[in-house]
């Protein structure tokens, strides 16, 4: 296979070919790892290719069966490989058990090519750490992709796979997916199963998912992984069919509320702000009831609370990982703000924890009343496109409240949906005039990612992205 037939091609579409044997597996890998070679040197962001890559006789037989994936090096998902979390603290850490996750992931019938870049311990906006080095935008080389699966929608982006793990407990797949011109969904709060060595991640405001380049690959992937599994806490409501079924396009007169008014003094791009006004009135052509209007958002609280809950126990939990690799927090293991993140946690109580649960609980019942009257709250992914590599990292000596307010800037419509449990979707409707991509983030209620996928394929054959191709691409000039 030709590595310009290899990154045409979706994920469903690889599948598609292997099981009418048109092609292999192995040559469909074998494309994956040419792409690979002639782009990754560029963009870093893939840390790490498996030796096993190329062995395709144990791969499931799902809907993805043989299409290549990357893992993102972020918890502790699959037995035998490396989960290093971007920080010389877990240098050679191995995975001891698959979890929920892994299981499902194979059951799809993916095929594992690698591991992808994350700032240290997912914590940033961006791909960069002292243990991996700094993943490039495939926009512009030596901006940033965001964070944290920065590396995992870089590679999907410049055509290295279609589909790759993702994770978002504030942003971290629909920012990266913002910031490269890809496809990134959160999930609902409990879609996805965190078991069964926990029962919810982050408290419940982290999704572990994936980045892809096409919606139909999205909804399959949700159709695959979101899958309740035993003992899981609760178990939310499914549609009566699978989400691909909705990819047949909107059949309901859905309201819509669009807003792109700054919810912090950090001002939206106009370039985006136009953007979300364009796709606002390709909604209203399209028979949608659209208004400008957005939730009640107290930012400030939410950021006090995401750093007295995010943050808890932090200390304990580095503690740990670097007991599990035989290493003592420090400077010549952390970056300058993890150490800051962490010093800070030792002087946490739990008194300011439940305070946060409180709050939490507050601003939940706020975007709760919004989406009474409204379906769909439509606004940027991002306040700003894609900025320079450094500017943001966990390099950087500053601490915990200045960093999240100097992190919240460009994110700031982004983490209310992991507050609330509700599933958003950033979707690359529309290229600055920098050449950089701009996402577009369409949220829901609780449970309803269905709305989001009739939407979205709505936009998808509206105002199509499947043409643009980064500068930095594995498809032959």
């Amino acid at each position: 296979m030709r590595i310009d037939e290899y990154v045409r091609k979706d994920g469903l579409g690889l599948a598609g070919l292997i099981a009418r044997k048109e092609i292999s597996a192995l040559e469909v890998m074998d494309a994956a790892l040419a792409a690979h070679a002639a782009i990754n040197p560029e963009i870093n962001a893939v840390v790490e290719l498996y030796s096993d890559a190329r062995d395709t006789s144990k791969l499931r037989s799902g809907r993805f069966h043989g299409v290549p994936y990357l893992v993102k090096d972020v918890g502790f998902h699959f037995k035998g490989r490396r989960a290093e979390q971007g920080s010389r603290l877990c240098a050679g850490t191995v995975v001891a058990e698959d979890d929920y996750f892994a299981k499902l992931v194979y059951a799809s019938g993916v095929n594992l090519l690698g591991r992808s870049n994350v700032p240290e311990f997912s914590m940033a906006l961006c791909a960069d750490n002292l243990l991996h080095g700094t993943t490039s935008n495939p926009w512009k080389k030596g901006y940033s992709t965001s964070g944290s699966s920065g590396g995992a929608a870089a590679a999907v982006a410049a055509g290295i796979v279609p589909v790759a793990h993702a994770s978002d407990m504030g942003g971290s797949t629909r920012g990266p997916a913002a910031w490269c011109g890809t496809v990134g969904l959160q999930p609902s709060r409990g879609r996805v199963s965190a078991g069964p060595g926990e029962d919810e991640h982050g408290f419940g405001m982290a999704q572990a998912f994936c980045v892809t380049r096409s919606l139909r690959d999205t909804a399959a992937m949700l159709d695959r992984l979101g899958q309740p599994m035993p003992g899981d806490p609760y178990v939310i409501a499914r549609p009566d069919r699978p989400w691909a079924d909705f990819l047949a396009g909107s059949r309901r007169r859905f309201r819509v509320g669009w807003s792109a008014k700054p919810l912090m003094d950090a001002p939206v791009d106009p370039e985006i702000a136009a953007a979300v006004e364009r796709v606002a009135l390709v909604l209203a052509e399209h028979g949608c009831d659209v208004e400008e209007a957005q939730p009640k958002i107290d930012l400030a609280a939410m950021d006090e609370g995401c750093k007295n809950l995010w943050y808890f126990q932090f200390d304990k939990y580095l503690d740990g990982l670097g007991e599990l690799a035989g290493r003592k927090v420090g400077p010549d293991t952390v970056e300058k703000a993890t150490l800051k993140f962490y010093e800070f946690a030792k002087r946490q109580t739990a008194d300011a924890f439940f305070a946060a649960m409180a709050v939490f609980n507050r601003l939940r019942r706020d975007m709760g009343a919004f989406f009474q009257t409204y379906d769909v709250w439509l606004s940027p992914t991002c306040a700003q496109v894609a900025q320079p590599n450094g500017v943001y990292g966990m390099n950087i000596d500053i601490g915990p409240e200045e960093f999240l307010i100097h992190e919240q800037r460009p994110c700031q419509f982004m983490v209310p949906y992991n507050v609330a449990g509700q599933p958003a979707l950033s979707l690359p409707l529309a290229m600055h005039s920098n050449g950089l991509p701009i996402g577009v983030q369409l949220g829901a209620r609780h449970a309803e990612e269905y709305v989001l996928i009739e939407l979205g394929a709505l936009l998808e054959t509206a105002m199509p992205w499947r043409n643009r191709r980064p500068p930095l691409h594995g498809l032959p000039a």
